[in-house]
């Protein structure tokens, strides 16, 4: 047969032809309490594992569109990691080099992953504001201007971003519920995903409601950005690619929330799912409750739990935050045995004079205090910058009285070491062989202060008891 008369093969020019049209699932085990149908667009089913395949192919297609990206230029981007994903794939098929700027809390796998593509990655820190030299939007502008032929796609202000969920995601939800949707919950990072599909949905029904799933802290549900531990969600500022107008509620999800959501629907639905996926299930179940059997819930899973192999599903990660606990008696326990005549947690800012620290340690009666740069409950610890002690602060007024003026930030010690709450005695007692104290740590927040003392008294109880 000539080859014209053969039948057409089933095969993809470029990998990036194979970017949408994710596959949409029921949610049967983790809905099974709810009478609305609840159903999951499954975006870890794209080439790069995550939603940001679709709008990294259209901006760097805009970028080359518009002369902004030459042959050979470099993509520079502030990314959580998924971005970084889609926008590598694209240099490694269109021949750009890549550097992403990430922040210190993302998981290793993230880091390598985006290495493995030839991409350098720089880690920023995550506890300053977005306006900080350090910070990795400073960094990543930076960068851009710094690298030659540098193109910055910048996902929280580019236009194409939202567009694209409107031109590809938003159509095939109403294609695949045959228009019966009735609500829509989806993470808000960039607010790119939300916005596009909001903006296609209420066109097609203005009747569609829209739900932000929002991590505890980030701006969009009220907070001020202050640090989080889930990732690829939240933001602490307000980018242009969000349009808040489109969204009709937001619900606040603790750490806590979003790890057990994304464990749950691992196990009971056998989706491996990541912490940001969490945190929009748990959101849709939030409002799945309110719901009849009419209503028909779509909630999308923006990747996969591969990049946090060694965060959420990790056993010892789970107990060292305070998530899980041990079935022995543990830090929880000691924390509960004190009488209470002084404070779980005394706290001081970095900007404190040490005299000033130093009289609030008097007036409690406490040996030492937890620096942090914030004292707003609940704190993170990310935001834990240190420690000052009675004993280290003699020791340097001693040899000059003048130290007690200065601002705790110049005389401070490390912080000490964090323990989760669930952690058993055996791992903290070895912890207080290096350290006279312990920062106990309940779901990423930081809840009170242990000392040899402390578990001395606990373990004597028990022994008289």
């Amino acid at each position: 047969m000539a080859p014209e008369d053969l039948p057409p093969m089933e095969v993809a020019n470029s990998l990036l032809d194979l970017v949408g049209n994710t596959p949409m699932v029921r949610l049967r085990r983790v809905g099974a309490d709810l009478t609305c149908d609840l159903i999951a667009k499954v975006e870890m089913l794209n080439p790069g594992g995550s939603v940001k395949d679709r709008p990294a192919i259209a901006m760097i297609d805009a970028a080359e569109r518009e002369g902004l990206l030459k042959p050979g230029g470099t993509i520079v981007e502030p990314t959580s990691g998924n971005t970084g994903v889609g926008l590598a794939i694209v240099a490694a098929q269109r021949g750009y080099s890549c550097i992403f700027v990430m922040s210190d809390k993302m998981s290793p796998e993230k880091v390598a992953l985006l290495r493995a593509y030839g991409a350098e990655v720089v880690v920023c820190p995550t506890a300053v504001p977005p306006e900080h030299p350090d910070s990795y939007y400073s960094v990543a502008d930076r960068l851009t201007h710094e690298t030659p032929n540098a193109f910055r796609p910048d996902q929280y202000s580019n236009p194409h971003n939202p567009e694209e969920h409107e031109r590809s995601t938003g159509p095939e939800i109403w294609r695949q519920t045959a228009g019966r949707i009735t609500h829509f919950v989806a993470g808000v990072g960039t607010g790119g995903t939300i916005t596009g599909v909001a903006r296609y949905l209420k066109k097609m029904n203005p009747a569609v409601q829209i739900i932000g799933a929002d991590p505890e802290g980030s701006v969009y549900s009220g907070g001020t950005g202050r640090p989080y531990l889930v990732e690829g969600v939240g933001e602490d500022f307000w980018p242009p690619t969000y349009d808040p107008a489109l969204v009709d509620r937001v619900v606040m999800v603790t750490d806590r929330d979003s790890f057990d959501a994304a464990r749950r629907v691992t196990r009971e639905e056998g989706l491996l799912v990541g912490g940001s996926c969490g945190t929009a299930v748990h959101a849709a179940l939030v409002v799945g409750r309110e719901l009849g059997p009419e209503a028909v819930v779509v909630v999308l899973l923006p990747d996969s739990g591969r990049g946090y192999l060694s965060k959420i599903f990790n056993e010892d990660w789970m107990m060292d935050f305070g998530f899980i606990r041990c079935d022995d008696p543990c830090a929880g326990d000691v924390l509960a045995s004190k009488d209470g005549s002084i404070p779980d947690l005394v706290l001081v800012t970095p900007d404190e004079t040490a005299r000033s620290a130093w009289a609030l340690m008097r007036g409690l009666g406490v040996s030492q205090v937890v620096v942090s740069v914030s004292k707003e409950p609940p704190l993170a610890a990310k935001e834990v910058s240190g420690t000052l002690d009675e004993l280290s602060l003699m020791d340097l007024a001693f040899r000059d009285p003048a130290v007690l003026e200065r601002p705790v930030v110049e005389i401070m010690s490390p912080a000490m070491p964090m323990i989760g709450i669930g952690e058993p005695i055996p791992n903290i007692v070895e912890r207080l062989e290096q350290s006279a104290a312990v920062l106990v740590l309940d779901g990423g927040h930081p809840v009170g202060v242990l000392s040899r003392s402390d578990v001395l008294s606990f373990l004597a109880g028990k022994a008289a008891g």
